[in-house]
């Protein structure tokens, strides 16, 4: 096991009704902004729950953030915080309004001339407003993290910092029963990813890591196509289990201690950047493809993986890792989501395009062992037609 040094500060209130939690967590003297998507929770009735949470503080709202949140529309609330003297901010919806959020929380108090830069620079960030999140759709983990993504002009890019690490969290299965089925899948292949861009990488005898992805990417498997299911999907418990599952899967658990590899997201990234693929849709067109070109450099986790999660125990060696590739892909298909550029409509002509932006972005060195060159990156999005 790899040195390391974990510290998750956020307090989670989990569970049906807690939203109510948040009038306690924040300070009653705060002035609250409190920022949210396309108008769902309005529909779904979190919004009057927050409301009334909120009864007794001064709080504003700002709408409109997007799936992918995009700079332009970030910024604007800026001018917002300044009118209004805001000093905390309560993101409620998807991940991507937490992302929108952090970045928000980030800039408001920026020291530079530029908030971009925190973004394309990986700018120093020296202080941020306080944040609270009432999560709305499991997937991306971003409400017990310090990472959050931002979109601008087609490039959509990372940061990182332990100053927008939300400071609590509400996740209340129950408000996930109004979700899309297209939001579910999302929800639960990047829950998936997440989990494997962590423990598909090589052996560091991190048993317990290794033993909670496992736990983290059977549940899903389990769970997942239930939430799809009419019978099922109604089920509070497989919701439970869903979001508990993402939340997990990146709140720094499972990571600590062990080499992960992010090159599924970050070519990932460049698919939604230049095409506007939902997030995880990337993600599950993406991974089989690493999986396939870099079998050789993940071998070893590969037959666990075969062995673990899917019982796949008889043949050699090679045949076992296509079995697991295979049941992979199958497990996407389950979920409805894509396993190949030609599902999405990218042809081969176009990963050369992909490719330049990806080396325009810096990602030349991606994966585990810092070692997908562009080429590398080529043959991954070739072995993902």
């Amino acid at each position: 096991m790899l040195n390391f040094t974990f510290h998750n500060p956020t307090r989670i209130h989990f569970g049906e009704g807690q939203i109510k939690a948040i009038g306690a967590e924040i300070p009653a003297n705060s002035r609250i902004l409190v920022t949210y998507g396309g108008g769902s929770i309005k529909k779904n009735e979190v919004y009057d729950q927050v409301k009334s949470a909120l009864e007794n503080h001064t709080w504003f709202e700002f709408s409109g953030i997007e799936p992918n949140p995009i700079y332009d529309t970030l910024i604007k609330a800026l001018d917002l915080i300044k009118a209004h003297d805001i000093d905390y901010l309560l993101a409620v919806g998807g991940g991507s309004v937490v992302d929108g959020t952090k970045f928000i929380a980030a800039a408001a108090l920026f020291e530079g001339e530029d908030p971009w830069d925190i973004v394309t620079k990986q700018a120093p960030i020296s202080s941020a407003l306080p944040i609270g999140a009432v999560l709305t759709l499991p997937a991306t983990g971003s409400e017990t993290n310090t990472g959050a993504v931002v979109t601008r002009n087609g490039n959509k890019l990372p940061f990182s910092n332990p100053l927008v690490r939300p400071q609590f969290a509400v996740l209340d299965p129950s408000v996930t029963l109004t979700l899309s089925d297209r939001q579910i899948s999302n929800g639960v292949v990047d829950a998936f990813v997440h989990t494997m861009e962590q423990y598909l990488t090589f052996p560091v005898n991190a048993k317990v890591q290794d033993r909670m992805a496992e736990g983290l990417l059977l549940t899903l498997i389990e769970e997942g196509p239930k939430a799809l299911n009419a019978d099922t999907k109604k089920d509070l418990e497989v919701r439970a289990n869903i979001m508990w599952s993402a939340t997990l899967a990146l709140n720094g658990l499972i990571g600590a201690g062990v080499p992960q590899d992010w090159a599924t997201h970050m070519i990932g990234h460049e698919l939604t950047g230049g095409y506007g693929i939902d997030h995880a849709r990337t993600l599950s067109i993406v991974l089989p493809g690493v999986m396939k070109i870099r079998r050789n450099e993940k071998r070893e986790k590969l037959l666990q993986y075969a062995s673990r999660v899917w019982e796949i125990n008889d043949g050699d060696e090679q045949s076992r890792i296509d079995a697991a590739i295979q049941k992979t892909e199958q497990f996407f298909h389950t979920m409805d989501v894509p396993t190949r550029l030609s599902h999405v409509g990218i042809e081969r002509s176009e990963i050369e395009g992909i490719i330049e932006k990806l080396t325009a972005h810096g990602m030349v060195k991606l994966g585990e062992k810092r070692d997908i060159t562009p080429d590398v990156s080529h043959q991954i999005l070739t072995a993902a037609l």
